[in-house]
């Protein structure tokens, strides 16, 4: 968990999320002042505040937040992570690296969860053991003229992955209000706090945590008899919640940067 990495690769789409988030709301108001083509570019970059902003992100009507694509990379986090997250396919588009084209023997890399990263070494040498093993038994495959695509099968679900993610601002707020719950997995929700940390860097009020973290943040939780019973406050930032949840790994990150 502490070698997963994100990073938004396109971060100019997110001032440009919120220039047609204002534009398309203002749009529908202004119809009888536009005559040509002149007037809507004006309108189009015509300035505007943060207060604006977080007030249309609040309205209702989630088209105005559809006009734009954010897109963010994660290496290093598991194929585990994977099969969950490419759940969302409303308005996301996911690519991965793939275990048929790619050979990982004597390359491959594993995720270790976080209650095994906080756990004895003894508990951390057992994991890593048993992912060993099935990557041998992956590169024997391969080595006897089985392809890739095949011999993959053999391949544990902690196999760190690379992944390139695009979507909406509306889903990525969906995506990640549903991913920081306390109720998803540790590494599912260190990569989406993550990402909406860096998200929140670019744009505090549009990527606010009463719009886009957890929903016990934004309201109530959704996960009935589910749920943790442990409540996030409202105006913590993502940055926040991983110091409180995952402390081990902001430790390991100043080590490193030391």
């Amino acid at each position: 968990m502490d070698h997963i990495e994100t990073e938004i690769l396109n971060c100019i789409a997110v001032r440009k999320a919120e220039q047609n988030m204002v534009f398309t709301a203002t749009l529908t108001q202004h119809g009888h002042t536009i005559r040509d083509m002149k007037d809507l570019l004006n309108l189009y970059q015509k300035s505007f505040s943060n207060e604006t902003l977080k007030n249309i992100a609040n309205l209702p009507h989630p088209t105005v937040q559809k006009f734009t694509v954010i897109t963010v990379a994660v290496v290093g986090a598991s194929r585990r992570f994977l099969t969950q997250i490419t759940r969302h396919q409303n308005e996301v588009k996911c690519m991965s690296a793939s275990l048929q084209y790619s050979n990982y023997s004597g390359k491959a890399m594993f995720a270790v969860p976080y209650e095994i990263l906080t756990a004895g070494k003894e508990i951390q040498d057992l994991y890593m053991k048993s992912c060993q093993s099935d990557l041998s038994c992956y590169e024997q495959l391969c080595n006897t003229g089985i392809s890739h695509d095949a011999a993959a099968y053999a391949t544990p679900q902690g196999l760190r992955n690379v992944l390139v993610i695009s979507a909406t601002p509306y889903q990525w707020k969906h995506m990640i209000g549903q991913r920081t719950c306390r109720r998803n997995t540790d590494e599912t929700r260190i990569v989406m706090l993550n990402i909406w940390q860096k998200l929140y860097n670019l744009s505090p009020a549009l990527f606010a945590p009463d719009l886009t973290g957890p929903f016990c943040q934004r309201g109530e939780c959704k996960e009935g008899k589910m749920s943790c019973k442990r409540s996030i406050p409202k105006l913590w930032i993502p940055a926040d919640i991983l110091k409180e949840d995952y402390p081990i790994l902001l430790e390991r990150r100043h080590m490193h940067e030391d």
